[in-house]
C-alpha cells in the first residue's frame, strides 16, 4: 500500500493535471487558441445564423412522382450534411412544391454553402481508364438492404442496384472489361458525384443481369448514405438555387449569453452543495468537475460538434448526471461509515455497492442519446450527441476522476468521519491499518 507521502504527490499529479487540462481549454496551447476562440466551438443556427439555400426541381408541370424523388435527394443533402460535420443543419421539402430548403450553421456566405454541399447530384460510374460507363438516366433505383449475399450465409448491409434496359447492355460491357483486369488491380467501377469518388466497388466477373448489388464494409448509415446518393443522381432532374440569402441567430447572441451564466450558476450552485454536505469528498467531486467542464470543452472542439441550445442542455443533464452519481457513492460511504467502518473500508465499500446502479442508470441514457442520433436529424442530433459525449465523460470523471482523488485523500490518513459528512465521529470506527 502506499505511503502517506506518495498519495500526496499523486493528489498533487492530479491536481496539476486537472489545471493543466483547465488553462490549455480556456487559453489554450500551441495553435489551439481555447474554447472561447472564435470557431472553435461550431454554434448552431438558433445561436450564430448561416446560410439558406432554396433549391428548386429543374422539371415541366407533367412531371409525375415529384414528391418520392424529392424525397430521395432530401434524404441525400441530410446525409452529406452530416459527413460534413453539419448535424444541426436541415434540408427540409416543401410539398407539392418541387422545392428543399436548406439550413446551413456558421456559414455565413451562401454562395460557399452551395459550392460546400454540391448538390447538383450528377451521378456517373467510371472505369479505371477514367471512362464513364454509366450515367445517372441509366439507374432505375437504388436501395439498402440487409442479408446474406454469397454462400457463406453471413447478413451484411449492401445495396441493391437495378439498371434500365439500355444501362444493363453498357454494365455487361463495362463490367466485363474491369473483371479482365484483376491480376492490375484494376477491376472497379467508381461511383462518382459531381466529379468526386464517393465509392469504388471492384467487379470480380461480367454483370449481364438487370439487377445486380454493391457489397463491402458498410454499415446500415452508409449504406443508406449511399443509395441515396446514388438515387437522387439517377433523377432526370437537376437541382437550381432560387434563392440564397443570409440568415440571423433565431435566438440570438443574448440567448446564448444568459445560458451560458445561468449553466455556470447552476454548476458553482451543485459544488457549493456537495462541499458543504459531503465536505472533503463533495471538493473532490468538484475537482472532478472542473475536470469535466475542461474535456467537454476541448471535446466540443476537436470533434467539430454543432453546438446549439438543446446541445447545451445535453450537457447541463450529463452534469447532473455526474453528479448524480456522486451523490450515490457518498451516501453509500456514510452509511458504512455510521456502521463503524474505518475510512478505507467505506471508501471501497461505497464505490463498491455504488457502482453498479450508477453503471445500470448512465447505460439507459447511453441507449436513448444513441436511438436519438440514428432516428432524429437537427437539432434533436445535436443533443443527442452531447448527451451522448457528456454521459460517457460523466461516467468517467465520477467513477475514475473522483475515485482516483478521494483515494489519495484516504490515503493520507484523514481518518475523521465529520470530514466526510458526518455530524460527529464515532467511537466504535474502527482504525486504518497499513499492511
Amino acid at each position: 500500500m502506499k505511503t502517506k507521502g506518495q498519495n500526496a504527490v499523486g493528489m498533487l499529479l492530479a491536481l496539476v493535471i486537472i489545471a493543466a487540462l483547465v488553462i490549455v481549454a480556456v487559453f489554450g496551447y500551441g495553435s489551439f487558441a481555447g474554447i472561447f476562440a472564435d470557431g472553435n466551438i461550431i454554434l448552431g443556427l438558433d445561436l450564430v445564423g448561416g446560410s439558406r439555400i432554396v433549391y428548386e426541381a429543374d422539371v415541366d408541370e407533367s412531371y409525375e412522382g415529384l414528391d418520392e424523388d424529392m424525397a430521395a435527394v432530401s434524404q441525400m443533402l441530410r446525409a452529406r450534411l452530416d459527413m460534413l460535420g453539419y448535424t444541426e443543419a436541415t434540408a427540409t421539402q416543401e410539398s407539392d412544391t418541387g422545392r428543399i430548403v436548406v439550413e446551413i450553421p456558421s456559414v455565413s456566405n451562401p454562395e460557399e454553402a452551395v459550392q460546400m454541399l454540391g448538390a447538383t447530384a450528377e451521378l456517373t460510374f467510371v472505369n479505371a481508364d477514367g471512362d464513364t460507363v454509366l450515367s445517372g438516366g441509366d439507374i432505375v433505383s437504388a436501395k439498402a438492404q440487409y442479408g446474406a449475399t454469397d454462400n457463406t450465409g453471413i447478413a451484411k448491409h449492401f445495396i441493391t442496384l437495378t439498371l434500365s434496359e439500355k444501362g444493363t447492355e453498357k454494365f455487361a460491357v463495362a463490367t466485363e472489361e474491369a473483371a479482365s483486369k484483376a491480376l492490375t488491380n484494376e477491376n472497379y467501377i467508381a461511383i462518382c458525384l459531381d466529379g468526386e469518388e464517393i465509392s469504388r466497388p471492384y467487379v470480380d466477373e461480367k454483370l449481364t443481369e438487370s439487377q445486380c448489388i454493391i457489397s463491402g464494409n458498410y454499415t446500415a448509415e452508409s449504406a443508406q448514405y449511399l443509395a441515396g446518393i446514388i438515387d437522387a443522381g439517377r433523377l432526370p432532374f437537376a437541382l437550381r438555387e432560387v434563392q440564397m440569402d443570409t440568415v440571423g441567430a433565431t435566438l440570438g447572441e443574448r440567448a446564448l449569453r444568459t445560458s451560458l451564466i445561468a449553466g455556470g450558476i447552476g454548476v458553482l450552485l451543485v459544488m457549493l452543495y456537495m462541499i458543504v454536505f459531503y465536505r472533503l469528498p463533495g471538493l473532490m467531486a468538484s475537482l472532478a468537475l472542473v475536470a469535466y467542464a475542461a474535456i467537454m470543452g476541448l471535446l466540443l472542439c476537436f470533434l467539430k460538434v454543432n453546438l446549439s441550445l438543446p446541445g447545451i442542455a445535453g450537457i447541463v443533464l450529463s452534469i447532473g448526471m455526474a453528479v448524480d452519481a456522486n451523490v450515490v457513492i457518498f451516501e453509500r460511504m456514510k452509511e458504512e461509515l455510521r456502521l463503524g467502518k474505518s475510512t478505507l473500508a467505506a471508501f471501497k465499500a461505497g464505490f463498491k455497492r455504488a457502482l453498479t446502479a450508477i453503471i445500470d442508470s448512465n447505460i439507459t441514457t447511453v441507449i436513448a442519446a444513441v436511438v436519438l442520433l440514428a432516428f432524429g436529424s437537427g437539432t434533436i442530433r445535436g443533443f443527442a450527441i452531447t448527451l451522448l459525449i457528456g454521459v460517457l465523460l460523466s461516467m468517467f470523471t465520477a467513477v475514475v476522476v473522483t475515485r482516483y482523488l478521494l483515494a489519495r485523500l484516504v490515503g493520507m490518513r484523514i481518518t475523521d468521519v465529520r470530514f466526510y459528512g458526518l455530524n460527529e465521529k464515532k467511537s466504535t470506527q474502527k482504525e486504518d491499518k497499513i499492511a
